[in-house]
């Protein structure tokens, strides 16, 4: 097959690349630079020349064209203004979902030429056609198995969609890098938001939204305390970095319309839950059965739980796990799973 491999300088795409390489596909490897625009570079440095050093290292030694696409604007219009709209709400953004939905399975789609019959990627997922539909699946290893992440993408993305390290462990995927003497076997793996960088996450707030500065109030006695700099530097549940003495002091609730911090000596916004709503949905597939018996990822990782979704419409359902979570908050991603099939994902509402 003719496939178009989106390589990021790191070891897994790169590792994939040459897997495609290997079993004989005619493959044409693709850097998307997608970096803060280069006006902001002020903020910081950030390492995509370093990655794109590393992806050509990887394309010259297996022989493999590497082309640069310029997706900045995209990602901008995109994924880092969904990120400021949700900090600005008071709430924690993911990236990472909307990345890859909309930019990697999505522009990406549009920018390259049609004759590419698929899109590889190295991410940690499987992808199975049967009875004309696809199917996500999640990857035998839990801790890398990245379909949280993916479970935006639709039917039409998943069709053309490749992912040849998806049945494979991260110890495999490494000594594989090693075993083709990969330039970058040695990487460590990215962390953090993708587009910053290493740009510090608050200066990036800074430079969008400034200080904006509110009161501090403790929440049992409605006295204030101390005084921030803006609601969105702080998370629901944070204890460091609030410069008061007296404590430990905990954040526990943002007025966002008033710009107040609450806090409590308690952890008490923390404490542990195992029902809350979503909205915003996905399904790759059909929508599951309402009280089917599913399991559920607050988080990107290895843990699941067993819940049930009740919907209350098309638009929200309330999830009832089987245990509690005490790290649930409103712009959270909630992906459904049945068995190691991933449906669909949701946004908490609340």
């Amino acid at each position: 097959m003719k496939i178009a491999v989106l390589l990021s300088g790191g070891v897994d795409s790169s590792v994939a690349l040459r897997l495609l390489k290997e079993a004989g596909h005619d493959v044409t490897a693709f850097y998307l630079k997608i970096w803060l625009q280069d006006e902001f570079s002020f903020l910081g440095d950030c390492p995509w020349e370093e990655d794109l050093e590393f992806a050509r290292g990887v394309c010259e030694q297996a022989e493999v064209p590497l082309e640069i696409l310029n997706l900045q604007t995209e990602y901008w219009d995109t994924v880092v203004s969904y990120t400021i709209g949700e900090i600005k709400e008071g709430r924690t953004p993911n990236p990472d979902m909307y990345c890859n939905t909309l930019i990697k399975f999505g522009q990406f789609y549009d920018k390259i030429d049609s004759s590419f019959e698929k899109v590889a990627s190295g991410h940690y997922a499987m992808v199975e056609k049967l009875n004309a539909k696809y199917l996500l699946r999640t990857s035998p290893d839990p801790v890398k198995d990245q379909t949280y992440f993916l479970a935006y993408l639709t039917q039409s993305q998943l069709s053309r969609a490749l992912f040849p390290i998806g049945n494979n462990a991260k110890k495999e995927i490494r000594d594989l890098a090693h075993e083709y003497q990969l330039p970058n076997k040695n990487r460590k793996d990215s962390q953090g938001i993708c587009f910053l960088g290493q740009i510090k996450f608050n200066e990036f707030v800074k430079h969008h939204l400034g200080e904006l500065p509110g009161d501090i109030v403790e929440i049992n006695t409605d006295k204030i305390i101390g005084e921030h700099t803006g609601y969105y530097y702080y998370t629901i549940g944070q204890r460091s970095g609030l410069g008061l003495g007296g404590g430990p002091w905990y954040v526990v609730k943002k007025d966002v319309v008033n710009n107040i911090i609450y806090i409590s000596r308690e952890n008490i916004a923390q404490r542990a839950r195992n029902e809350f709503y979503v909205g915003k949905f996905n399904w790759i597939d059909n929508m599951p059965i309402d009280g089917e018996d599913l399991k559920v990822k607050i988080r990107h990782g290895a843990n699941f739980y067993h819940c049930t979704l009740h919907f209350e419409s098309n638009e929200k359902a309330l999830v009832k796990m089987k245990e509690s979570d005490q790290g649930i908050a409103a712009g959270q991603f909630a992906v459904f799973y049945k068995d190691d099939v991933c449906l669909g994902g949701s946004v908490i509402l609340e």
